[in-house]
């Protein structure tokens, strides 16, 4: 009778032990953005490419730097705006030519469990361009933004001459 209490103890511990919550370890929500030619084959942008987002608050986050023989990128996603204003910025050596992107977006929070982080994922409800600049079009191929970064989200294609 003594013993029960230690195994009753035992056992709950146990219990909590064996929890079968799985938090996303890579639980990174981003969207993938595919450079392509005007016949809808890949294209690699050889000059520079700088990416900065431009916050509600004034502040600017750069969410690619420096990029060279760009073919394919990756940028993470704003949580709490239904849009995100992007400046697209190429440096050749003619100077520097820059793009506005808008990309309009739902946001969802997404919960896997209490133990884990909460994250948001989005869905992207349009694009358009500032001044059609450096980029002639973007098209949108996936509107769901999730932890699944192997789709292609946009189909960007920069002019040839800018």
């Amino acid at each position: 009778m003594k013993k029960l209490p230690f195994l009753l103890f035992a056992f709950l511990l146990l219990a909590v032990a064996c929890s079968s919550i799985d938090c996303p370890v890579e639980n990174v929500v981003a969207t993938v953005y595919n450079l392509k030619k005007s016949d809808g084959t890949a294209d690699t942008l050889k000059d520079t490419l700088y990416i900065i987002s431009r916050r509600n608050n004034g502040t600017a986050d750069t969410l690619l730097n420096r990029s060279l023989n760009t073919t394919t990128f990756q940028l993470s996603v704003g949580y709490t705006t239904p849009e995100d204003t992007l400046l697209f910025m190429i440096r050749d050596t003619s100077g520097i030519h820059s793009d506005m992107v808008y990309v309009k977006k739902e946001n969802q929070p997404h919960f896997e469990s209490v133990d884990c982080k909460m994250s948001y994922f989005h869905a992207i409800t349009g694009v358009t361009l500032g001044s059609h600049n450096i980029i002639d079009s973007i098209v949108i191929k996936k509107t769901a933004v999730n932890y699944d970064l192997s789709s292609e989200h946009f189909h960007i294609y920069f002019k040839a001459e800018r």
